[in-house]
C-alpha cells in the first residue's frame, strides 16, 4: 500500500503506516484533508446546498475553494475571525455571515463522520509514519486529534465555546493490522499472493453501515471452470480476511469498496491466526468484488488442488453482506458433503438444567423460518427455570458421525446474522457495543454479532432433538414429532417457509433440504445422506419433529416464537 490516504465508494483508508499525524497543522496541511475538502466540495455542488452555494457565492472559482478552505483552516488555528480577516483579506467575503461560514464547517464535519473510515498499519512496517505507538492507541489519539481540531476551529468561527461536548466516534470506525505473509498457495493462485492479509482487527462501536441492497437473491450456481484463471489484482485495492469456518480455512479476498463487509467478517468468523495459515494450504478461496464489469456470482470445485474456489463481481447488486457469509457457507456446505457429512442450515442450543443435565437441540429452517428468533426467546423465558442456554451455532452447522458412529453436531460462525425486524423492541440497543448494525433503517435490518468461542463451535456436540422451523403453518401445535422417517423426511426435504423478506422470493417457498447453500446444487449427493442419517437418528432415538414459529403469519411475528420457545422449554423441563 503505497498510498497515504483513500477515498472510494463512501470509504476513507488511512495508511498509519505511511502518515501518522500528531498535531492539528500536521492533519490540517495533509494532502488526505485537500482530498476530503475536494470531495466535500464535490458532493454540495451535485446537491445544489447551502453550503455550496454560500462558498461559491464567496469564491466563484470551484477549483479554488478547497485551497481557500484548507488555508483558512490552518490560519484558525493561531487567529480569530478578525485578525484572520485583516491579515488576508482575500478570505474576509467567507466571513461576512459568520453563521453560514459555521455551518459550512458543520457539513463538512459531518460529511466525514458520515464516511467509513478505516485506519490500516502494515506490522512490518517502520520507516515512517506509525511507528512505536500501539496500533490502538494510535487509533485513539487520531480520534482526539480529528475533535480537538474541529473544536478549535469551530470554537474560533463562533466565538465562543462549547457548554456541551459529546465524545462521539470522530476518528476511524474500526482499523486492520496487516501483513504481507507469503502463503502455500498453488501456482494457479500465484496472483493473490502480494495481497495484504489481516492479523488483527479494531472495531469502534456502534458500527453502523449502509450498503447499496438489503437482500439477497437466487442461489450460487457451480461452474466446470476456475474463475480466477487468467484474473489480476492491484493489492493496493485487495485485502484477505483469513476466517476459520468450522474447521476449515478459507482465504477471503474483498476488494477496498466493500470494506464494511470484510471487517464485518470478524463478527462472524473466527480470524485465523498467522501460525495457523503460513504453512496451510486454503480448503477455501473466495473473492468479492472483482471489477471484471460483469455479474457474476458463481463457485468451482477444484479437485487438482483440493480447493473450493468462488468468485463474486464488484456489483451493486452484490452490495449485501448476506453475498459475502452464504457464499462462504456454501463452498464449506460443498467441501463437507465431499467429505460425508450433512450441512444444516440451522442453529443449536445447549441447554443446561439445575441438575447439571445437558439437552442439545437443533433446529433446521431457510432464512427467516425463526430459528434464531425461537432461541432468543429461550434465552429469555428460560432464565430463572434453567441453569444455563448457550447457543453452539445459529445459521449453519453439520452432522457428522463420531468414531462409534453417533451422530453429533458442531457450527461454522462465532457470531449471528440477524434480523432486527423480528426480535424483541430494544434488543439491538443491549448490544450495542458490540455489533454491527446494517441498514438498521430499512426493512430486513440486520445486526452481526459475536455469541460463541470458538473452540465450542467447533467442538463435537451430541443432538438430543432435530426440529424442522416451520413458519408458516397455523393447523399444528407449537411442537410436535414425528413418528415416521418418512414422514419426518418429507417435511425435512420439502424445505417450504413463508418468505420473511430476507430474500427477494415472498409468498411460501420451498427449498430442498431447506439449505440452497450447496444441497440445492448437490441434491443427489445430498439425498444418500440425507437417508443415512435421518435413519441413523431415529436408530439413536434422537426426536425428530417440528417447532411452529408461526413467523411468516401476519400478527404473530411475535407471539408465534414466544410459544415455540415455551412448548421446548417445557418438553426439555419434563423430559
Amino acid at each position: 500500500m503505497s498510498y497515504r490516504f483513500k477515498l472510494t465508494n463512501g470509504n476513507v483508508i488511512l495508511n498509519f503506516s505511511e502518515e501518522y499525524h500528531h498535531r492539528s497543522i500536521e492533519l490540517i496541511e495533509s494532502d488526505g484533508f485537500l482530498k476530503l475538502l475536494k470531495a466535500f466540495i464535490a458532493k454540495g455542488k451535485t446537491l445544489g446546498n447551502d453550503a455550496y452555494v454560500y462558498l461559491h457565492s464567496c469564491n466563484a472559482e470551484d477549483n479554488e475553494l478547497a485551497n481557500d478552505l484548507q488555508n483558512m483552516a490552518r490560519l484558525l488555528l493561531i487567529m480569530n475571525v478578525d485578525e484572520l480577516s485583516h491579515s488576508y483579506p482575500q478570505y474576509a467575503p467567507y466571513f461576512r455571515n459568520r453563521q453560514m461560514f459555521y455551518n459550512v464547517i458543520e457539513r463538512f464535519y459531518l460529511f466525514w463522520r458520515r464516511l467509513q473510515r478505516y485506519a490500516v498499519v502494515f506490522n512490518d512496517h517502520t520507516q515512517t509514519g506509525f511507528q512505536n505507538v500501539g496500533f490502538v492507541d494510535a487509533q485513539i489519539q487520531f480520534e482526539s486529534l480529528i475533535l480537538r481540531t474541529y473544536r478549535q476551529i469551530e470554537e474560533t468561527v463562533m466565538g465562543y465555546q462549547n457548554r456541551v461536548y459529546r465524545q462521539i466516534t470522530a476518528g476511524v470506525n474500526a482499523g486492520l493490522v496487516v501483513s504481507r505473509v507469503r502463503s502455500v498457495l498453488p501456482y494457479e493462485y500465484r496472483q493473490l499472493d502480494p495481497i495484504p492479509v489481516i492479523e488483527s482487527v479494531v472495531v469502534h462501536p456502534p458500527f453502523i453501515t449502509y450498503s447499496k441492497r438489503n437482500k439477497r437473491s437466487g442461489v450460487f450456481p457451480e461452474v466446470k471452470e476456475n474463475p480466477l484463471e487468467d484474473k489480476r489484482f492491484d493489492p493496493e485495492n485487495w485485502f484477505c480476511y483469513p476466517a476459520k469456518v468450522g474447521d476449515l480455512l478459507a482465504f477471503v479476498y474483498f476488494h477496498v469498496d466493500y470494506m464494511a463487509q470484510g471487517i464485518t467478517l470478524c463478527n462472524l468468523f473466527e480470524l485465523a491466526d498467522a501460525e495457523e495459515y503460513r504453512n496451510r494450504k486454503p480448503d477455501i478461496v473466495y473473492v468479492y468484488g472483482y471489477e471484471d464489469g460483469q455479474r457474476n456470482e458463481c463457485f468451482y470445485q477444484d479437485e487438482e488442488n483440493d480447493i473450493m474456489v468462488a468468485l463474486l463481481s464488484h456489483h451493486d447488486d452484490f452490495d449485501y453482506f448476506g453475498y459475502m457469509k452464504k457464499m462462504i457457507l456454501t463452498l464449506h456446505n460443498v467441501r463437507k458433503l465431499n467429505q460425508g457429512e450433512l450441512p444444516i442450515h440451522g442453529a443449536m442450543v445447549e441447554v443446561t438444567l439445575h441438575s447439571g443435565q445437558k439437552r442439545n437441540i437443533v433446529i433446521m429452517g431457510d432464512s427467516g423460518a425463526g430459528k434464531s428468533e425461537t432461541i432468543e426467546q429461550i434465552k429469555g423465558m428460560g432464565e430463572k427455570s434453567i441453569r444455563e442456554i448457550k447457543t453452539i451455532y445459529d445459521d449453519m452447522g453439520v452432522l457428522s458421525k463420531d468414531e462409534n458412529g453417533q451422530i453429533v453436531t458442531s457450527g461454522t460462525e462465532i457470531g449471528a446474522f440477524v434480523r432486527l425486524d423480528d426480535l424483541d423492541a430494544g434488543y439491538g440497543y443491549k448490544e450495542l457495543d458490540r455489533s454491527v448494525f446494517m441498514n438498521p433503517d430499512k426493512v430486513n435490518a440486520r445486526i452481526v454479532i459475536p455469541i460463541t468461542p470458538y473452540r465450542e463451535v467447533v467442538a463435537k456436540h451430541k443432538v438430543d432433538y432435530f426440529l424442522y422451523a416451520n413458519n408458516y403453518d397455523n393447523d399444528h401445535d407449537a411442537l410436535h414429532f414425528f413418528n415416521q422417517i418418512d414422514e419426518a423426511l418429507d417435511v425435512f426435504r420439502r424445505g417450504a417457509r413463508m418468505a420473511k423478506g430476507t430474500t427477494t422470493e415472498s409468498g411460501l417457498v420451498e427449498s430442498y433440504f431447506a439449505n440452497p447453500f450447496g444441497p440445492v446444487q448437490r441434491q443427489e449427493q445430498t439425498e444418500v445422506l440425507l437417508q443415512d442419517y435421518f435413519k441413523a437418528m431415529y436408530d439413536q432415538g434422537i426426536k425428530v419433529g417440528q417447532v411452529c414459529t408461526r413467523l411468516g403469519i401476519p400478527g404473530s411475528e411475535h407471539q408465534g416464537p414466544k410459544e415455540a420457545a415455551k412448548a421446548l422449554l417445557s418438553l426439555i423441563l419434563d423430559d
